[in-house]
């Protein structure tokens, strides 16, 4: 188990409210932010003269098409940052809930930067008395850059209908991953029309630097997040697998060691993206939540075989290279609200419950812990959850079992019919944080029963893994 450090002291009471303040103050300035943005495009098109365009017909749908232009690319460099792995926006809200954001984004913005393209063709179109279809090559053939405007609508199509769920799900990760990369291929190709078709950002305005900026800024910020600091990272502690262990039929605990990982700034709860440098595994980026507190010496990982890729992993030797992206996450110490917690892990999602529970600066008045499975070889690591239970004075509920047919509920069948609600397994949960990880159908039951049972979403703390 993990030791005190001067550095990680449990927290107290008055430090979690700071804390949970200055995090709440945090997003709302990042959200005004965006609003901010959004504004100040739309008053560099006004003092521009934009509201001239509001005269004529032809001329409405031109100044239309400007704005819409100029909205949906504004929010298209909001949904590059939200991926952008910026610690500030995980930090303050949670990997998974600005992945969720990023996602959501993408229709509306794809339908602004369509919009944009068809209300200049019918208003160009109506001014020189052509069809939209006729304006466009036109355009093409008389503008500079058109041709890659067009380009770059087609490729944010692909990427827009690859990202869609029923479509992502019944792709491989790695196709839908290179796929996803043509994002940045479009942005850069919709750039040089701006610049060399519009009068906004010609040259001698003040509006041309800010948006150059723009674009500059958020591509340096992907690259310094999503690739030099975790090459950066890799190669300062040079990770190596050290030891793996059979915890059940198809699970292992990973163990890796390196160097300065005193240094890493890893707490217990979060997960990383992880690549082993062995044939046909370094395509894919695995994410795993720490199965241990992380102590400054090692790092630790409990894996299920769920499949072709885990499937290798199971069979990796001692002595691997590891690379990995991260540490990301919030379902940690930092997003605490209240001086008590309920943990809740279902299969391999007691491993982060595990890891959290473990870390020094994890403490609660009142703590009760909640282990699930359909059997108990399912219940992963319960010896070490019991044993920090122990240390830490926490309330241990242990469920196993399948779930009772035609009921959507998260409990044993025996809970169940023993009458058995969160309320009752976890009597403080009202006036507590509650984190959860598990299956997601499951976890969306749970935290179905904890609305239920008057816990604020603020105190809600889930972790979701899907890309």
């Amino acid at each position: 188990m993990s030791t005190l450090t001067p550095s990680a002291v449990p927290s107290s009471p008055q430090l979690i409210k700071r804390r949970y303040k200055r995090r709440m103050r945090r997003g709302d300035f990042l959200e005004v932010l965006v609003y901010f943005s959004v504004a100040l495009v739309l008053a560099l098109f006004l003092a521009d003269k934009g509201i001239t365009y509001f005269t004529k017909t032809a001329d409405i749908f031109t100044g239309l098409g400007i704005v819409a232009g100029l909205v949906g690319t504004d929010l298209l460099l909001v949904m590059l940052l939200l991926a952008s792995r910026l610690p500030i926006l995980d930090r303050t809200f949670g990997h998974d809930k600005v992945l969720a954001v990023h996602r959501k984004l993408g229709k509306p913005v794809f339908y602004l930067i369509v919009a944009h393209m068809i209300l200049l063709l019918v208003g160009y179109g109506a001014s020189e008395k052509l069809n939209p279809v006729a304006e466009l090559f036109s355009m093409i053939n008389n503008l500079s850059d058109i041709l890659l405007a067009t380009l770059s609508i087609v490729l944010l199509a692909v990427v827009i209908v690859t990202s869609l769920v029923i479509v992502r799900k019944k792709l491989p990760y790695e196709f839908w991953y290179i796929v996803h990369l043509l994002s940045y291929v479009a942005v850069v190709a919709a750039l040089p029309h701006q610049f060399t078709n519009g009068q906004l950002f010609a040259e001698g305005t003040w509006a041309r630097p800010y948006w150059m900026v723009l674009f500059v800024g958020t591509f340096a910020i992907i690259t310094i997040f999503r690739v030099i600091v975790p090459v950066a990272r890799t190669f300062k502690h040079r990770l190596r697998v050290s030891d793996i262990r059979m915890e059940a039929a198809d699970v292992i605990t990973i163990t890796m060691t390196g160097r300065n990982l005193d240094k890493l700034p890893a707490k217990g709860g979060q997960f990383m993206n992880w690549r082993f440098w062995q044939p046909n595994m370094l395509l894919k980026a695995h994410p795993f939540s720490f199965s241990a507190a992380p102590d400054g010496r090692t790092l630790r990982i409990t894996v299920r075989n769920l499949g072709r890729q885990t499937n290798r992993i199971m069979k990796m030797k001692v002595g691997t290279p590891v690379s990995f992206e991260g540490p990301y996450g919030m379902l940690t110490e930092a997003s605490r609200t209240t001086s008590s917690a309920v943990l809740i892990g279902s299969g391999i999602g007691i491993t982060p419950i595990r890891a959290l529970l473990e870390d020094p600066r994890f403490a609660a008045v009142d703590l009760t812990v909640i282990l699930r499975g359909s059997d108990e070889e399912n219940v992963y690591l319960w010896n070490e959850v019991y044993d920090l239970c122990v240390a830490k004075n926490a309330s241990l509920r242990v469920l196993v079992g399948h779930r009772p047919r035609g009921v959507h509920t998260w409990l044993s069948a025996e809970s169940f019919n023993k009458g058995d609600r969160l309320s009752s397994l976890a009597p403080n949960i009202k006036d507590a944080d509650v984190f959860i990880c598990g299956p997601l159908p499951w976890m969306d039951l749970v935290i179905r029963d904890a609305k239920r049972a008057g816990v604020p979403e603020a105190r809600i703390h889930a972790e979701r893994f899907d890309y």
